[in-house]
């Protein structure tokens, strides 16, 4: 009898501890040659590759293949003079889901790059991954409304990110 009791509370805590993560939503129509260009950084959660850097900035470039050239680029805090570069390449793995591309710095290694939300005139982006591990607020310009700053952070906490994690990079 006590195995069956201890089994059963031990399932219930392995389904009650699971964090279950609801899918996330990104936009449905992306025009890729508006959304190629420069992008600013204005806040990211931050990981080990970007640690250190502010004026961070992002350009696309659509390639005759489809695909698109990523230019990051930013500057050390430590040493101003130095730019830190990574040169990469992304691409819309499937045409029906146009917002979910893929990105890869280093092949055959790949990550997730979906745009959760993006203003209709292609000037405010919100970038995430499935895990919640990764969020960028990029802007067309070096800086950010308060008000559109604030609408992009509460989409992003109600998609389920940590939002506290998130700094502000200085441009």
């Amino acid at each position: 009898m006590k195995p069956a009791i201890y089994l059963s509370i031990f399932c219930l805590m392995t389904l009650f501890g699971c964090k279950s993560t609801a899918p996330l939503h990104t936009i449905e129509q992306l025009d890729i040659k508006r959304y190629s260009g420069t992008w600013y950084e204005i806040a990211r959660i931050t990981h080990r590759f970007e640690k250190g850097l502010e004026k961070v900035s992002a350009t696309y470039t659509l390639r005759n293949d489809g695909k698109i050239t990523v230019l990051n680029q930013g500057i050390k805090v430590s040493d101003p003079g130095v730019v830190k570069t990574a040169k990469g390449v992304a691409w819309i793995p499937d045409p029906s889901k146009p917002a979910q591309l893929k990105v890869s710095f280093f092949w055959p290694f790949a990550g997730n790059y979906w745009i959760i939300d993006l203003d209709a005139d292609y000037q405010h982006a919100l970038i995430g991954d499935p895990s919640r591990k990764y969020l960028w607020i990029l802007s067309r310009t070096k800086t950010m409304d308060a008000a559109t700053y604030n609408r992009l952070t509460d989409i992003a906490a109600k998609a389920g990110f940590d939002i506290s994690k998130l700094d502000r990079i200085r441009q």
